[in-house]
């Protein structure tokens, strides 16, 4: 998909939930149960623990083998292996209650609750679950409301892709460095390795290799104080023409450092940031023109009211005021569509940008 390579997930949806904003941002408006569809019911792509919670295509499946085996020897994920050495018997039971059909963890027929504030509404069903799906023996699939599904990896990954040859960790680092190339075109190493937050290092030795035998090629950027790595077949466009409001987990500006290197963009999302600390707002977007972030816009989706609401909107310094109030009209234009409403109104006085837009 315009070589982004993953989504990543998100299940707050202030705007709307992250996974939709990447393709609206390259492609435009769209309607977002299209991914869903090739996402959950064709099965095109598939879930896993790559940038985060992530989608990925089925294809790259093998890649990602590692990860399992690092959970099955306990490398990883210590809690949930914990269950499985204690209780082997529940976690086989609730596979077979997967085989029998995909199922969420309130489904099964012994969730096995627990209490106490550690665990929040965690059952040992849905610690098995969990567990099963970092090994690889089951999938997700997403129900309304972002409800987890889970079934066998099997039904979701095509047979010929499971059949294929497991990579070696080693092997499997390399072309994921390469895919993270493909996707940045240029980067530092911790970029690429941020990409899908492969152990740093073995990485950083992939990446080494990856030099030597001329796969990543170095370059110069300005300004950066860190060395650059190019993928060869990366190629310098004529001129970016976007006009796009960005996702706070979109790879344009994910690794915060990398969008401080490509913009001199310091970014925050401010989710967790009690209120009265917060500078920008709760749910900020950045607002990419031409090929400068030049604002940042707090946005809220009111689905009773059909609106996008603008609580704050904020300009970047050093760039053309009119150009940008422009742009960020037809930005919102766009995002109002994808969102499925039918405006978008000012109701905040945040920012130097909200009184002009």
């Amino acid at each position: 998909m315009l070589r982004i390579n993953l989504l990543q997930l998100d299940s707050v949806p202030v705007v709307i939930r992250t996974q939709y904003m990447p393709p609206f941002s390259r492609l435009g408006p769209y309607r977002p149960e299209l991914l869903d569809q090739v996402a959950y019911r064709d099965d095109e792509w598939f879930e896993a623990w790559s940038h985060e919670a992530s989608l990925l295509p089925v294809a790259d499946e093998p890649l990602l083998r590692w990860q399992k085996e690092r959970a099955r020897r306990g490398e990883t994920w210590g809690q949930l292996a914990a269950l499985a050495r204690e209780d082997p018997g529940y976690v086989q039971e609730v596979l077979e209650q997967v085989r029998e059909s995909p199922l969420a963890p309130k489904e099964l027929r012994d969730p096995r609750r627990r209490s106490g504030e550690w665990w929040g509404d965690r059952s040992d069903g849905s610690i098995a679950l969990d567990w099963l799906f970092r090994i690889g023996e089951v999938g997700i699939r997403r129900r309304a409301g972002f409800v987890k599904e889970f079934d066998l990896m099997d039904r979701i990954v095509p047979a010929e892709i499971l059949a294929q040859p497991t990579p070696s960790e080693h092997e499997a680092h390399r072309e994921l460095l390469m895919r993270a190339a493909s996707s940045f075109g240029v980067g530092t190493a911790s970029d690429l390795i941020d990409y899908y937050r492969l152990p740093k290092v073995p990485a950083k030795a992939r990446v080494a290799e990856l030099l030597e035998d001329q796969r990543l090629l170095e370059a110069d950027v300005e300004g950066w104080d860190r060395p650059a790595l190019l993928h060869p077949d990366a190629v310098t466009p004529r001129s970016i023409d976007a006009c796009t409001l960005l996702s706070p987990f979109d790879p344009v500006v994910w690794c915060r450092e990398r969008a401080v290197r490509l913009f001199d963009f310091e970014y925050k999302i401010e989710i967790y940031t009690p209120a009265a600390k917060r500078i920008y707002g709760y749910y900020v977007l950045p607002f990419l023109l031409g090929d400068q972030i030049v604002a940042r816009v707090d946005l809220k989706t009111d689905r009773s009211c059909g609106v996008l609401l603008v609580k704050g909107a904020f300009a970047e310094p050093g760039h053309d005021r009119d150009k940008v109030v422009e742009g960020l009209r037809r930005a919102l234009d766009d995002l109002t569509i994808l969102v499925g409403c039918d405006s978008w109104r000012v109701v905040g006085t945040a920012g130097d940008l909200a009184g002009s837009i």
